[in-house]
């Protein structure tokens, strides 16, 4: 099974392609997005979606983890901007017929960790950790993309226990 984890954002998305194989995981491919600040909205979406379309058709990805949208109720404005970046990656995974799993911030952190508050640096830990990688993944978007796949892998695995 090949997960594509991905942290959306309208600047920088980060993103992470992890295979599983027999309960062991293996980093395919991982980095950020970064869409330019300059040109009009529309410009930024596509650049978004030429970027996540290239990585689909690049890796043969049988499942999209994407961060749900959190909207805290000071802050509609990057609600709003935040959903239009997941829109672009949500369309291009159906474009690919793909399908997505949606998870709260706080179920991922606590697939992780087993704390739903914890910290950008805990979750960088924890990664690293559990991927078994040399450094901590860097910068924050990645980690968290590949603990958006992390989080969906035990998800899947939890279910095929419990059938």
């Amino acid at each position: 099974m090949i997960i594509l984890g991905v942290d959306p954002g309208l600047r920088t998305s980060g993103y992470a392609v992890i295979e599983q194989r027999q309960r062991q995981l293996q980093v395919l491919d991982a980095g950020t997005f970064s869409a330019d600040t300059e040109p009009p909205l529309p410009n930024r979406l596509l650049q978004i979606y030429s970027d996540i379309d290239a990585l689909l058709s690049e890796h043969n990805i049988n499942i999209m983890a994407i961060e749900k949208l959190y909207a805290h109720y000071r802050h509609p404005r990057t609600a709003i901007l935040m959903g239009h970046a997941r829109g672009m990656f949500l369309l291009a995974a159906a474009e690919h017929k793909i399908p997505g799993d949606e998870y709260s911030a706080t179920r991922i952190k606590k697939s992780l960790t087993g704390s739903g508050r914890a910290g950008k640096e805990q979750m960088q830990r924890s990664v690293m950790s559990q991927l078994g990688l040399a450094r901590l993944p860097t910068p924050s978007d990645v980690a968290d993309a590949l603990a958006a796949a992390m989080c969906c892998i035990n998800e899947h695995n939890r279910q095929e226990i419990t059938l």
